[in-house]
């Protein structure tokens, strides 16, 4: 799903000098047809820790980068990262690329925390160069001693893979007809979170926000897309269920810009988050974000000025957001203009894989 979201303009682009091998998972996966414009090997990685399994993934990547003899290597995730850097560092590649997209033991405590940012480490050990999606993770890696400041840059103005501007723009139509099958009036006001359904997106902060506005504002409305990981629905269910009629579930989507359309303020009250491409996407479209005062998000939004931030948590403050965005439909619409030529100035996917082809070029020249 990383790849087919977010890597396939990279991979085609790099495919156009070089010879592209991917390593993925491959039971979800959505790229493999004829037109992708490289050999896919599977390799049945987890997000999970699995040491059995992890152990066995790793091998099979020693092996496989063996036999290919690469002269790079890039990774994205962190178990991937992990584990491709370390196989990578075993079987000899010369350059060893990791791309950090947030770290899973920035909310976490003690022993577990520790354990992972040790991952992270060696991962950056391994590495020979690294980016991170964004400037403030960047500041963090760098505070955190995971990795020093020469090692590790951000390509651009951040962002994994930036933002298709022709798929993700303003379209009336589709706004229209998309509001008219979720039986939502052109007048009302549509909050949307799209993403993962777990606890670390913060979407049980999201429901109790939306809780305490749902009555006293009736053209509110709350809609929720994308894959439930954590298996979350059930409860969530049960939480809305006084206020269902103006709550809407939609799993997960190819075509996310069709929700963003219909909706007026994306929500992604995260965390712990690299970037937040979907608020930049958001933002192509149109429409402004609230989102959790943390690294990565404050690179998303500017403040007042395209979107809102609160502390990642607080719950009440998350609320003010909304009735700010639902009394002030002028402001609101500014903030999506604004974010809008934001988006098309600093983040168009044209100009990020620019960005990430200026760099192969240099290292393919050695």
């Amino acid at each position: 799903m990383t790849c087919d979201i977010f890597l396939k303009d990279y991979i085609s682009a790099l495919a156009g000098v070089a010879e592209v091998h991917v390593f993925t998972n491959i039971e979800n996966a959505a790229l493999i047809d004829d037109r992708f414009p490289a050999k896919i090997i599977s390799i049945p990685i987890r997000r999970k820790i699995d040491p059995v399994r992890d152990l066995t993934c790793l091998i099979k990547l020693y092996h496989s980068l063996r036999s290919i003899k690469p002269r790079s290597s890039h990774s994205v995730t962190p178990k991937a990262g992990f584990l491709s850097m370390v196989a990578s560092y075993f079987a000899g590649v010369p350059y060893r690329i990791h791309t950090f997209t947030g770290q899973i033991w920035a909310n976490k405590k003690g022993l577990k925390r520790a354990i992972l940012k040790s991952c992270d480490r060696i991962l950056s050990a391994f590495a020979t160069h690294l980016f991170a999606d964004s400037h403030s993770q960047r500041e963090f890696l760098i505070k955190e001693k995971i990795v020093k400041p020469d090692k590790i840059s951000v390509l651009g103005f951040g962002s994994i893979s930036g933002v298709d501007t022709r798929r993700f723009k303003p379209n009336p139509d589709i706004r229209r007809e998309w509001r008219k099958r979720l039986n939502v009036g052109s007048e009302d006001t549509v909050f949307l979170f799209l993403g993962r359904l777990t606890k670390d997106k913060g979407i049980y902060d999201l429901i109790d926000a939306f809780s305490t506005i749902v009555n006293t504002y009736s053209d509110a409305h709350l809609l929720i897309v994308g894959p439930d990981e954590e298996n979350l629905l059930p409860d969530i269910t049960k939480r809305v269920y006084s206020f269902k009629d103006r709550v809407q579930f939609i799993g997960y989507t190819n075509s996310p810009e069709v929700f963003m359309n219909a909706a007026d303020v994306l929500c992604l009250p995260s965390y712990r988050e690299g970037f937040g491409v979907v608020i930049i996407e958001a933002a192509s479209v149109g429409i402004p974000a609230i989102g959790s005062r943390i690294y990565g998000i404050t690179d998303a939004i500017v403040e007042n000025e395209t979107g809102l931030l609160f502390e990642a948590g607080n719950v009440k403050e998350l609320a003010q957001c909304m009735e700010i965005m639902l009394k002030n439909k002028e402001k609101r619409i500014n903030m999506g203009v604004s974010a809008r030529k934001r988006a098309i100035n600093h983040f168009s996917k044209e100009f990020m894989v620019k960005e990430f082809l200026n760099f192969y070029e240099k290292i393919l020249a050695h």
